[in-house]
C-alpha cells in the first residue's frame, strides 16, 4: 500500500478547492434554492467515496491503479511543495492504521467500479466524478478528517457486501 505524504494530500485539497471554487453558485443564489445546489455537490461526493475505498481495498488492478494515482499524487504534491514554497518531499500524512476491505467489501468496491466507469462517460457529471475519485484517492488514508471517513465507509461496504454475499 502506498502512503499519503504532504503532497498527496496538498493535491487532494487542491482537487477539492478546485471543485468547490466552480461549484460555487453564490450566496444570493445558494440562499433560494439551497437543496438544489447541495444536490450538484452529491456526484463529486459520490466520486470521493468511490476513491476512498479503492485506496483501501488493496489488492488487484483496482488497488493497482489507486496506489497508482496515489503514488502520482504524492510525487506532483512534493515536487510543488520542494519547488513552489521550499518544503521538504516525502514526509507521510497518512493515519497508522486503516481498515481493509473484507472479500465481500471488495466484490461491491468492483461493482462500483463498473458503475462508476459507466457514468465518468457522461458527458454531464464525468469531470466531477474523475475529480472526486481522484480526491478520495489522494485524501482517503489521510490523517485527517477525510482519513477519519475512510473507517464508516469501510465498515459499511463491508457490510453491505456481507449482506448481499449472504443473500445469494
Amino acid at each position: 500500500m502506498t502512503y499519503v505524504t504532504y503532497g498527496g494530500v496538498t493535491v487532494g485539497l487542491l482537487i477539492l478547492a478546485w471543485h468547490l471554487a466552480t461549484w460555487w453558485p453564490g450566496i444570493k443564489a445558494l440562499r433560494s434554492s439551497p437543496a438544489q445546489h447541495a444536490a450538484d455537490l452529491l456526484p463529486f461526493l459520490l466520486a470521493w467515496s468511490y476513491g476512498v475505498l479503492a485506496t483501501l481495498g488493496v489488492g488487484g488492478l483496482i488497488g493497482w491503479i489507486a496506489d497508482t494515482t496515489l503514488w502520482i499524487s504524492n510525487w506532483l504534491g512534493d515536487v510543488a511543495l520542494v519547488w513552489g514554497v521550499g518544503g521538504q518531499a516525502g514526509q507521510t500524512a497518512g493515519a497508522a492504521a486503516y481498515l481493509p476491505l473484507t472479500q465481500a467489501g471488495g466484490g461491491i468496491v468492483l461493482i462500483l467500479t463498473a458503475v462508476m466507469i459507466v457514468l465518468s462517460r457522461k458527458e454531464r457529471y464525468g469531470s466531477d466524478l474523475k475529480r472526486g475519485a481522484w480526491c478520495g484517492i489522494c485524501l482517503g488514508t489521510s490523517a485527517g478528517v477525510a482519513g477519519f471517513a475512510a473507517a464508516p465507509l469501510a465498515v459499511a461496504v463491508n457490510w453491505l457486501g456481507g449482506s448481499v454475499y449472504e443473500a445469494f
